[in-house]
Parts: C-alpha cells; structure tokens; sequence
C-alpha cells in the first residue's frame, strides 16, 4: 500500500462501529476471493441503498406538483429582470452545476459561495452550505428573493407574476387541487421541491453494489476500498455518499478561509469553519469544489481533505485510484424528466424585465 499517516481517531472509531455491525474493513491493495464481496458489505452497511426519489409523506410528489416545479425551475420571470432562473445556477444539463467558483446573478453580482449541485440535494439533512434552511422547498425561496442571486423584490411581487401568467393558473389548481387560492408564494417553493425530490440517479457504483462485477474498474475497487479504509466514510457516508451531517473545514489541519459557516447562522463560536458535508454524487462533474469554489482539480480536492480533514497525505497513486472510484458515482438524472418544458406565455399584465 502507498504511504499514508495513521488515521485520528474519529476514524479508528468508525471502524470500530464497523466491526461491531458485522463490517471487516479491506485495507486498499489487498487481494484475494472475498475482495468483491467484502467491499459490497461494507458499501451496503456504509451507504445504503439509493431511494428511487425523495418523496416523504410530508412532502409528496403528485404529478401535478412535479410538472409545475419543472416549469418553475426552468422559468427565468422569477427574476427581476427575467433572466436568471433556478437552471441558471443549477443547470440539469451539466449535472445541476454550473461550473463557476460563484455563480453570477442579478447585474452580474455574484455571492461568495459556490453553487452546489442540485442532484440529490433532496437527501440532505439542510440545505445552503451553512444549513440555515431544512428541506428544498424551503432552500427554493431563498434565491429568489435574495437581491445578489434573483433579486425579486418581495413575494407578493413574485406571485403577481405568476398570477399574470394565464398559464400557470391551471398548473397551480391541478398541483393543489384542494385550495381555492394555490398561487402562492409557498406553493412555488414547494411544487419546485417537488421537482428536485426526482433529480436522484443510480451510478455505476450503484450498479456494482448491487451486483454487477463490470460496473466499475479494478482501480475503482481499490480506490473504494481506501476511501473506506482511510476514514473518508467518517463524513461522506449515507445514500448520498455525504449530506448529512455538518463538520469543520480543517478538522485536522486548519484550512485557510475567512468565512466563518454556519456560526453566521447559530451563533455559537463552535460552529465557526463549521460547513455542512457535500455530496460526493457526481463530484467529479461539478468542481470547483469547496465552499468557495476555491479549488480547481479534483486531484488537489481529494489531496486537501485528505490532509485537513483526516491528517494524511495520500501517494499520487492513492489520489488517482480514489478519483478513479469518485468517478464511479456519477450518474446524469433521467433526460425525460429533466427536460425543459414549453413555458407558458406572458400575459399582458406581466411586468417587463427589471435591470435597474
């Protein structure tokens, strides 16, 4: 095996759990009939399976609600001047990333975070790198309003959009058939949510766990197997391969950065570098990475968290093997679905694009 430092502790006690549940950990490089098979038990107990969708029963996913959101989602008149939707930022195209550090919005502004993925956002314990909102449904009402991104200047002022669409009145009545009223600020964020319950997709990684032998490459196996073994699991583990759980950038080894995370959204010093943990579902098609979409190679990004998250520093030959099984979870959503609609037409009461 190539030279890496010993784990800390947070990963011997992972693997202790591991042991506990049944789980051997396979130390990457090694060899020998039950390889294959180990490996998918500990996929099965770290992972889990794949949902086909989000859906709760809290938040369901009626068609109605999911052929609203489509259009919503693609729809640029939720923006003051009519051209920034949510597909601007989250391109279902590209992997729901639009490849920018930070992502322009209204007038060219742009924040200072990186716009993460959209695909299976909807398994995340939050929402927004600092976790200040539960679900997608709520996530989806921050842009819009938000005067760097969207820039609308109110929710009344989105929904007298929407109401001046004739278009959209009977998608509203069939995704809330039970309400005499249905366009609303928040039935837009939750017939979007709706939507976005749906942007799941087994990977090829997937595909091998549950069975298939050449689904993925030898040097993906190898690569999985040190991604167990040297601890990354300690955060990316879950449907989601991460998600669900905050941690602090530089556990290990402080990271450079100067915003604070999610203590701007509790309070405590605790929480300060604190960010909530990225999916690795189709990371190796939507860097730059990192928060502030500081980091440029997928190679650097792996080499980084290695270091400042768990103490070690990974051979080359490490970092291309993890890549190698990085790469094996990517999986664009099903085209049918994501396909952009024919948006309803403007009415003669729509307000004009706002650039001021």
């Amino acid at each position: 095996m190539n030279r890496i430092h010993a784990p800390r502790l947070h990963c011997a006690r992972l693997a202790r759990g591991l042991a506990q549940a049944g789980v051997l950990i396979l130390l990457a490089g090694s060899s020998g009939a039950g390889e294959v098979e180990t490996l998918r038990a500990q996929a099965t107990a770290i992972f889990g399976s794949l949902p086909e969708n989000a859906a709760t029963e809290a938040r369901p996913m009626t068609p109605g609600l999911v052929e609203l959101g489509r259009a919503l989602y693609y729809d640029p008149r939720l923006s003051k001047n009519h051209d920034i939707s949510c597909n601007s930022c989250h391109p279902l195209d590209r992997f729901g990333a639009d490849g920018e550090a930070t992502s322009p919005g209204h007038r060219g502004q742009r924040g200072g975070r990186n716009s993460p993925t959209s695909l299976n956002a909807a398994l995340h314990i939050a929402q927004f790198w600092d976790g200040r909102e539960p679900d997608v449904e709520a996530q989806a009402k921050g842009p819009v309003l938000n005067p760097i991104e969207m820039a609308m200047p109110s929710e009344a002022a989105v929904v007298a959009v929407l109401v001046s669409i004739p278009g959209y009145a009977p998608l509203f009545a069939a995704a809330f058939p039970d309400e005499p009223k249905p366009i609303t600020y928040d039935n837009m964020a939750s017939a979007i949510g709706a939507f976005e319950r749906g942007l799941l997709a087994p990977s090829p990684f997937d595909a091998f766990v549950s069975g298939d032998d050449e689904a993925i490459s030898a040097k993906a196996v190898k690569g999985a197997n040190l991604f167990i073994a040297s601890g990354c699991v300690t955060c990316h583990s879950g449907p989601a391969f991460g998600g669900g759980m905050f941690r602090k950038i530089g556990q290990v080894h402080a990271y450079p950065t100067s915003d604070i995370g999610r203590e701007a959204v509790t309070g405590r010093p605790e929480d300060r570098y604190v960010f909530k943990v990225p999916s690795l579902r189709n990371t190796a098609q939507t860097g730059p990475w990192f928060h502030d979409g500081g980091v440029t190679s997928l190679d650097e990004a792996v080499r980084l968290m290695a270091y400042h998250q768990l103490g070690l520093e990974l051979s080359q030959t490490d970092r291309t093997s993890l890549i190698a099984f990085l790469e094996t979870l990517t999986a664009a959503p099903n085209g049918a679905y994501v396909a952009k609609p024919e948006l309803p037409e403007s009415g003669p009461d729509t307000p004009a694009p706002d650039p001021s």
